[in-house]
């Protein structure tokens, strides 16, 4: 049995759009606006997010309170599922243990996955309401199941994904239809590198 740890946005469903403007509208109204559109946006996620928020000396507690509105005005035709992702999740999950550990909301990512008909097939939702750091959810996720590193993989987007699943010692799986750039995932040197979501059912022969 294995574990697979999927990131939600960038690689379950297309939502880019979306969180550029929350997090953009947040720091706007924090009065500490992004100045070089996408490109900073994107580098938010080049390590833990709510660090490198920290970093530009945002008060992440502050933008967690003031971005709370904003997320709760999205809804789910903002988003659009990876839809080919539904039939690798359906494939993983029957003799595996999937969940979900994102830098987004639980309440918000159950139901994208309940609309968008991924519910039912993670055990669990690790999001910011759990823990910030994605490091510190692999490491709960491992003890609370019992499964040993080299069986566990994290799937992200990000080069900060790649970061926290290797810090956390586990296998780390870079896909490309995502966030951040084929040429950046390849630099950030995970484990894996995917260019299509049938690829990850490799992960599990």
């Amino acid at each position: 049995m294995r574990l697979f740890l999927f990131d939600f946005d960038g690689v379950l469903v297309e939502s880019l759009a979306v969180y550029e403007k929350v997090v953009g509208n947040t720091l706007a109204r924090m009065n500490m606006p992004l100045t070089r559109g996408r490109e900073e946006f994107l580098e938010l996620f080049e390590g833990n997010f709510y660090e490198s928020l920290a970093e530009r000396k945002v008060d992440v507690k502050q933008f967690m309170e003031a971005s709370g509105s904003l997320i709760a005005a999205v809804t789910y035709r903002d988003m659009q599922p990876i839809t080919s992702m539904l039939a690798v999740v359906d494939k993983l999950q029957k003799n595996n243990i999937l969940l979900v550990i994102s830098s987004n909301d639980s309440p918000t990512i159950y139901g994208a996955l309940k609309q968008f008909q991924f519910n039912g097939y993670f055990q669990e939702v690790l999001g910011s309401d759990f823990l910030l750091s994605k490091k510190d959810k692999i490491l709960y996720a491992a003890k609370k199941y019992q499964i040993m590193p080299e069986d566990i993989y994290y799937i992200g987007d990000t080069t900060g994904d790649i970061k926290e699943g290797r810090a956390a010692g586990v296998k780390t799986v870079g896909i490309t239809w995502g966030w951040h750039s084929k040429e950046k995932m390849k630099q950030a040197g995970p484990d894996y590198l995917f260019t299509r979501p049938e690829e990850l059912l490799q992960l599990n022969s």
